[in-house]
């Protein structure tokens, strides 16, 4: 299930501006269909994805923990 939340371009200027917090993120292709799903501190995992070109579009919802987040991520990928 993806998350309810628009898409953003992932480029530089999505990522710098990505909060230093905790999140489950959902990677998205030029289309807008999901390729994936990760949690971790946003901005360093969306510098990974960038440098690495895993996507083209992303969106997230914040955690408060690493924990919260691994729970965010089973709701939205069970069923």
């Amino acid at each position: 299930m993806s998350l309810a939340k628009p898409w953003r371009d992932l480029d530089r200027s999505t990522v710098g501006s990505a909060p230093n917090r905790y999140a489950l993120y959902e990677l998205g292709d030029g289309d807008g269909d999901t390729v994936g799903f990760g949690t971790g501190v946003l901005r360093d995992e969306l510098k990974e994805a960038l440098a690495y070109g895993d996507a083209a579009k992303v969106r997230w919802e914040l955690a408060d923990s690493p924990d919260h987040a691994e729970r965010l991520l089973a709701e939205h990928t069970d069923g």
